[in-house]
């Protein structure tokens, strides 16, 4: 997800950190870094990953810039960096927003919004639906479905802590306070989904359908699954090759082309009481005075 716009952008070394295990890397993790082409890996995690990739160490290069989700330690630590080195946004932890009518089935629901609870404590999984026996259908369902997960506690902490259902009388509150909301991924489970784009403001990606599963977006869909999260798709979005590029402005002026602007730039300048600025334009002419 981060490695690939990276270098469809040009980036000329992509360094990947991951935590170290018992056993060394996970050989999964090393497979994808060699087919997405990862120029070095380190084996360094967590907000001390963030430390050594924005300030160098003896054994890890500074970057330029950091990209990637983590927890809320890695979330913190790329706030506090920011400025020293670029970072994409501030990700994580998950969170999933599902809206959804009576058409939708209440078991996939509940599967869908575990998806997430299941990655962090702190995940937020929010239903918000126009059906009160939907809500408690889906409710239901996530109580008897948490049992069976491997990371039940966690899943859990997520549904009690973070996670609500929300409902409302018609389609068109369910859109406004989704909005609000700006979850990090959504999913609209409605009869006709594509009826209602026009409705969408604020998400970092969209899953239209009963068969447009969140994890469908994790692993296979292909637009990237880095995500702004915690309201923050209001005004960011999802990582891209654009993430990888800078812009520089250019400026030639001719003589003649400077002099058609120069009494305008001399007037603003010293509307704002900058001579200096000026005077360096009138030095190109005879206008300017020792």
């Amino acid at each position: 997800m981060s490695a690939l716009p990276a270098k469809i952008a040009g980036v000329n070394e992509v360094i990947m950190v991951t935590p170290p295990q018992v056993d060394g890397i996970n050989p999964a993790v090393l497979a994808a870094a060699k087919i997405a082409g990862v120029d070095a890996i380190y084996q360094v995690g967590g907000a001390q990953a963030i430390a050594a990739l924005a300030y160098g160490t003896e054994s890890i290069p500074a970057v330029d810039k950091i990209i990637g989700p983590g927890n809320i330690f890695v979330a913190t630590a790329k706030k506090q960096v920011f400025g020293r080195v670029a970072i994409d946004m501030v990700a994580g932890p998950s969170e999933i927003g599902i809206l959804a009518d009576d058409s939708a089935d209440p078991r996939q629901l509940a599967a869908d919004l575990l998806s997430q609870a299941e990655h962090d404590r702190r995940a937020r999984p929010i239903l918000i639906t126009d059906s009160a026996d939907l809500a408690q259908a889906v409710s239901d369902n996530v109580t008897s479905q948490l049992k069976v997960l491997p990371r039940e506690a966690i899943a859990t902490d997520a549904v009690n802590e973070k996670g609500f259902i929300a409902v409302v009388a018609k389609v068109e509150e369910m859109f406004d306070l989704m909005n609000t909301v700006a979850p990090e991924h959504l999913e609209v489970q409605l009869k006709n989904p594509t009826q209602y784009l026009n409705l969408i403001k604020n998400a970092g990606s969209v899953f239209l359908g009963r068969y447009a599963s969140e994890p469908l977006g994790d692993y296979v869909a292909g637009p990237n699954h880095i995500l702004p999260t915690s309201g923050t798709a209001r005004f960011s979005s999802p990582l891209g090759v654009y993430d990888f590029v800078k812009r520089t402005s250019f400026i030639q002026y001719t003589k003649d082309a400077l002099a058609k602007e120069a009494p305008a730039i001399t007037t603003l300048a010293r509307v704002e009481g900058l001579e200096g600025h000026a005077r360096a334009i009138e030095s190109r002419f005879d206008t300017y005075y020792d």
